[in-house]
């Protein structure tokens, strides 16, 4: 399928360019979205008084966004999420739950504006690209931890994971050497050892 774009659309070109998608793409997501026409000759000639308003439409909603993006670019959100001691969650943080996530926040975003390649399923802190605009983008970082505490530990640049790790292991070694101190000062051995002492002083 041939369309007529009607706003920039990463990958595929600027306002007024004639591209072939893939009818899918086209009757799914460009046309009812209001993103492209068809490219028939009608609507070419259309497009042509068209360009002018689009331009100008086009301007103030970058206006918009760049107003958001400046609220928005470099903030940190905060996401609860149980987790094993790896770092793995039980579940994952999606698109849908950042763009509540901003909303409960004040930016109200549309869930294809959050550039998340996959589902986040680590605890720590992740980059998270958000697309204002075809001509304006903000980067967020949200922040996945296991408590609230956790996540200042993380904001602090701190290694929580490496740091439960360290711990677990200090305490079976704290014990070792418990053990082996006991080993060393058997019961009743100092005693002995002074008796053994006295014999000898008595015997010279």
């Amino acid at each position: 399928m041939e369309v007529i774009l009607l706003e920039r659309i990463t990958k595929l070109g600027q306002m007024g360019d004639v591209v072939r998608v893939k009818d899918g793409f086209g009757r799914n997501f460009l046309l009812p979205q209001g993103k492209a026409l068809r490219a028939t000759d009608e609507n070419r000639a259309r497009f042509g008084s068209m360009k002018a308003e689009l331009e100008a439409r086009n301007l103030e909603r970058r206006g918009e966004a760049v107003q958001v993006a400046d609220k928005l670019n470099g903030k940190s959100f905060v996401v609860l999420r149980q987790a094993a001691e790896t770092g793995q969650l039980y579940g994952s943080v999606s698109s849908r739950d950042i763009v509540t996530l901003l909303d409960d926040k004040g930016f109200m975003v549309e869930r294809a504006q959050i550039l998340l390649n996959a589902p986040i399923k680590t605890i720590g802190m992740h980059p998270v690209p958000v697309a204002l605009h075809p001509e304006v983008e903000a980067s967020i970082t949200v922040t996945v931890a296991r408590s609230a505490d956790e996540a200042e530990r993380l904001a602090r640049g701190e290694e929580v994971l490496g740091r439960r790790e360290e711990e677990e292991d200090e305490q079976p070694a704290q014990e070792a050497e418990a053990v082996a101190a006991d080993e060393f000062f058997e019961p009743g051995a100092e005693a002995a050892k002074r008796g053994a002492e006295a014999d000898d002083a008595g015997n010279s």
